[in-house]
């Protein structure tokens, strides 16, 4: 399996590269100025947005980011700056967290205990760096964690297999994260023979994956 990670220069971006390749070594890293042909033309069968500086709603910052989450048809995975991006490829809005800006705190994370999630503790601890938060959810992404003050750490499209979590699963602080990676590659290879890595099929072109209640 082939997954395109899309690099959105921060400083944690070789740490979660490293975790996605203990699963899949076949992961291409390219810049998020990458286009969609170019996508395309790696045809992946699994795409990582990753963190970063910035706003998602700032083409300077994400790049590409939000195109590609609009047109992917295979499973995605957005970490912290690309968990933001996804709210706002699909019409909601990002802005300061009521939490205040956090580097490096550990929290207690709610979640859904299926899926991305399956075979984790509940709750769970989170390493946070952000002072961004997703404040409206649009109404095709529905939560699947959450911290006990409401903050959303976790999202997922109601329809395809495009996972969002705000917390850092590559950080030493997030003790489970290494599982979290796993479980969205997994449920990426198990979409290969359906809209996942369809033959001759582009990654922009698959079929749309069945409805998955997490929350």
């Amino acid at each position: 399996m082939k997954v395109l990670f899309v690099n959105n220069k921060d400083s944690f971006v070789w740490n979660l590269v490293d975790y996605v390749s203990i699963f899949e070594p076949d992961t291409v890293v390219v810049p998020n100025t990458i286009s969609l042909k170019e996508v395309e033309k790696i045809n992946p069968d699994a795409i990582v947005i990753s963190p970063g500086p910035g706003h998602p709603a700032n083409p300077k910052d994400i790049g590409t980011c939000l195109d590609i989450i609009r047109e992917a048809r295979v499973p995605l995975l957005g970490v912290c700056l690309g968990h933001q991006a996804i709210a706002v490829a699909f019409g909601g809005e990002v802005s300061h967290s009521p939490s205040g800006p956090l580097h490096g705190k550990t929290t207690l994370i709610n979640h859904s205990g299926s899926g991305i999630y399956m075979g984790l503790p509940n709750p769970l601890v989170g390493g946070r760096y952000h002072s961004l938060a997703i404040t409206k959810l649009p109404q095709e992404l529905e939560v699947t964690a959450k911290t006990d003050d409401g903050i959303i750490m976790g999202i997922k499209h109601k329809q395809r297999s495009i996972y969002g979590l705000q917390f850092h699963p590559e950080s030493v602080l997030t003790p489970d994260g290494l599982k979290i990676v796993e479980n969205f590659l997994k449920a990426a290879r198990g979409k290969e023979s359906g809209f996942g890595s369809a033959k001759g099929k582009k990654p922009f072109e698959r079929e749309k994956a069945e409805h998955e209640d997490l929350w």
